[in-house]
């Protein structure tokens, strides 16, 4: 992550208060905000909750929802959040969160979510992924990670983007491992139930198994696609995922 600097203690009071300044820029923002036992993203919403309920609304609430929603925060994700804590901190306090977030969040969209999803994790989203969209259903997007000794792709799906039905064939070896960086997606092997996929979660396949995996219907989804060696390897691709077969998933 890009390290967080600050001079606004500085700015604002640096003769007239220096040391609030220090503490404000170099404590607060400079070891605190760097601090990597907390993710940056649950860091913004913690202070975002930790000011609705002292009941602070005035702009430094709003640097910090626009802070949020710079690491990845959706309106869906803010939404939930300030609810939450309404019945906790108080209504009148979420409704006055509410009217600020509406403004900070007012031109989501498409391409918003998609890079506030890009900001939830580590690796680029990358180029739209042409070469296989012959395979998907729904926009997709691909990022080499490694080209060298082991294939490392970042594969990024779209809400309810999902690819065909395949399989990884190989004479010796082969398969693949999916590592789940961010978003909520599914997995599922022919004949099986599908597993839910989350980041941090690991899809271990091996050659020769009919899958396909993508995005939940609600929620961009990437993972690394790990190639694993094998001799004289390719890619079967199937049919399609039905429609009634994916809507079932929640």
């Amino acid at each position: 992550m890009k390290k967080i600097t600050q001079d606004a203690g500085r700015k604002a009071l640096g003769e007239f208060a220096p040391d609030f300044a220090h503490y404000n820029d170099d404590i607060l923002f400079g070891e605190n905000w760097n601090n990597q036992d907390i993710d940056h993203k649950t860091r913004c919403l913690i202070t975002v909750v930790a000011l609705m309920a002292s009941g602070i609304t005035d702009s430094s609430l709003r640097y910090h929802l626009e802070n949020a929603k710079k690491a990845g925060v959706t309106k869906r994700e803010i939404a939930a959040v300030v609810t939450h804590v309404g019945f906790y901190a108080g209504w009148p306090k979420a409704w006055a969160v509410f009217n600020m977030a509406k403004e900070v969040w007012a031109e989501e969209g498409a391409e918003t979510e998609k890079s506030a999803h890009e900001n939830s994790m580590i690796f680029p989203i990358g180029a739209p992924n042409d070469g296989f969209k012959q395979y998907f259903s729904g926009k997709s997007y691909l990022a080499p990670v490694s080209k060298k000794q082991v294939g490392i792709f970042n594969v990024t799906f779209e809400p309810a983007c999902r690819n065909n039905w395949h399989i990884h064939h190989a004479t010796k070896g082969g398969g693949q491992i999916l590592v789940c960086v961010a978003g909520r997606g599914w997995y599922q092997e022919w004949g099986k139930e599908a597993v839910e996929m989350k980041a941090g979660d690991c899809i271990n396949i091996p050659e020769g198994v009919k899958h396909w995996h993508g995005a939940a219907k609600n929620s961009w989804f990437s993972h690394l696609a790990i190639e694993v060696p094998g001799e004289n390897g390719s890619n079967e691709w199937l049919e399609p995922v039905s429609s009634e077969e994916y809507d079932k998933l929640p």
